[in-house]
């Protein structure tokens, strides 16, 4: 290939790029005029635009469960499975000890308690949800080579079946608020919060609070009344100094018809 094709290509893709910038730039100049913000918020004189971009690409709360698979921690485990009226069905708490030694991680379960049908005979999980937070937060076995680099990493739900999918699909929603989870039926670009299509039925706000100590921006995205969403509230803390995540809640909900779930 000549150097004159090849530098055409080049200028081709700086265009396309460049094009993406811009188009992502005016919708969150869009999305900032939807955005209440506090007095505080207005005096710190804060970049909204700016700042929501931050939001869509934020890789600090992954960065953050990532570091679960390199270091020993104790954690505190409390599972409730409700029933339609709100009743516990099922519960499971723990206390688990995570240990890192030559790369790999164990884990020790300290202390257990469980009531109704949380496992099944076999000792396997009745629920799926407990199945899921277990493939995520608890270790089986030993496991070996993890890193926590999050840099230049893709999800890739297409390649993955069965429990590994439905994790990665959970991974999405989690750690990558307002982009198209796929692969769930019947829910389309719901999780696209932040699309101009989506961002109309949530109120948006800004506001300065502190969190264990830290001083936060706090971001509150909250579904209006009367509409069907999957996320009904995102409310996250940003460090105000190097605006990574320090916490983040969420309050999930959605009926299809043929499922649906309130988490």
């Amino acid at each position: 290939m000549s150097k004159g094709i090849v530098i055409f290509f080049f200028i081709i893709n700086a265009v396309i790029s460049s094009h993406g910038q811009h188009e992502d730039s005016l919708d969150n100049a869009r999305l900032a005029q939807m955005v209440t913000l506090s007095e505080a918020v207005v005096r710190n004189d804060l970049n909204v635009p700016k700042f929501i971009n931050r939001i869509k690409n934020d890789t600090s709360f992954y960065k953050a469960f990532r570091n679960l698979r390199v270091l020993g921690f104790t954690s505190l485990n409390d599972i409730r499975m409700l029933d339609k009226k709100g009743n516990i069905k099922a519960s499971l708490y723990s206390k688990t000890r995570q240990n890192v030694s030559a790369g790999c991680r164990t884990m020790d379960i300290v202390e257990e308690k469980t009531t109704g049908n949380f496992y099944e005979d076999n000792g396997d999980y009745n629920y799926y949800t407990a199945e899921l937070y277990a493939g995520l937060f608890f270790t089986k076995g030993k496991i070996c080579g993890e890193t926590n680099i999050v840099k230049g990493m893709q999800r890739n739900v297409k390649s993955k079946k069965g429990i590994e999918k439905h994790k990665e699909q959970l991974k999405m929603l989690f750690f990558d608020p307002g982009k198209k989870v796929p692969g769930i039926p019947f829910m389309g670009d719901k999780t696209e919060i932040f699309d101009p299509g989506n961002a109309e039925h949530y109120d948006f706000s800004i506001d300065i609070s502190d969190y264990e100590g830290q001083t936060c921006y706090l971001f509150i995205l909250k579904a209006k009344e009367g509409t069907n969403v999957v996320i009904d509230n995102m409310t996250t803390w940003f460090n105000s100094k190097t605006m990574e995540i320090v916490a983040r809640n969420y309050d999930l909900s959605y009926n299809a018809g043929v499922y649906d779930f309130d988490v």
